[in-house]
């Protein structure tokens, strides 16, 4: 189980950007974080795996506190946690294969990082998740020949690398088309169903929400306004969470 408890972040500049975050996502859940742009949602992502310091709460996984985790502890944490970001992160001059194994670097020692010295199973690993996400014909391509649709899949494969127990995904369809949106989060859809990944992800259409998620939690400038079912969320709920002016837009 992966649970927040009263998580605030600040940031240098003044900006509060989490107030007093709680809430629980259980082993095997496919939770969704909605708000508006601004709301906190990229920031309690980033705050789970401290690629962004919390200022005060406590983050608690897998039975660990993620918060004061130091070193080698919180290198253990990171390898079981995937992310998946919304402008891909890919290393665009280089090919999809080489992409797809940067994920399993958290498994190896330095010297092996720094040469992109992969053992066989691992570069077996990397074609048989580039399989997964139906790519296993690119894995010699350079990742920036490759359609929007097609380098959010290599992002999914190099999580997949880190064999993880959980998936932060942050905002990972806001820069596709409605179509590729479907596509890429029924790959989520079948790691958490399939393999019984836990996934936390950050969306903006609730219609998507609706369709992928087993829960959601909704933030509205950086406090939890909703946590349930998607289907809990009606009219009157969504102008609480997006505001009065807010219109509910179709994505089919």
């Amino acid at each position: 189980m992966l649970k927040i408890e009263h998580l605030v972040k600040v940031y240098p500049n003044g900006t509060q950007a989490l107030r007093d975050v709680s809430f629980q996502v259980a082993d095997g859940e496919f939770m969704a974080v909605i708000g508006l742009s601004g709301s906190g949602k990229s920031t309690l992502l980033r705050c789970i795996n401290r690629l962004i310091e919390p200022t005060a709460g406590k983050i608690t996984w897998d039975d660990t506190d993620v918060t004061v985790a130091r070193g080698a502890e919180l290198l253990r944490i990171r390898r079981q946690i995937g992310m998946i970001f919304q402008q891909f992160n890919l290393v665009k001059r280089s090919s999809v294969l080489t992409n797809v194994l940067t994920g399993r670097l958290g498994y190896v020692n330095t010297t092996q990082s720094l040469l992109g010295a992969f053992s066989g199973d691992d570069r077996a690993r990397a074609f048989a998740n580039l399989e997964q996400v139906g790519l296993s014909e690119k894995a010699h391509v350079r990742a920036d020949s490759l359609s929007g649709g097609q380098q959010q899949r290599v992002g999914i494969a190099r999580a997949l690398m880190q064999e993880p127990k959980l998936i932060l995904a942050d905002e990972p369809v806001a820069s596709l088309d409605p179509v590729l949106a479907h596509s890429i989060l029924k790959y989520l859809e079948q790691l958490n169903k399939e393999r019984g990944i836990t996934v936390l992800c950050s969306l903006h259409f609730l219609d998507l929400v609706h369709r992928y998620a087993t829960r959601a939690i909704a933030l509205k400038d950086g406090i939890v306004v909703f946590e349930g079912l998607p289907q809990e969320i009606d009219d009157a709920q969504f102008k609480a969470i997006y505001g009065q002016e807010a219109e509910r837009v179709t994505i089919v």
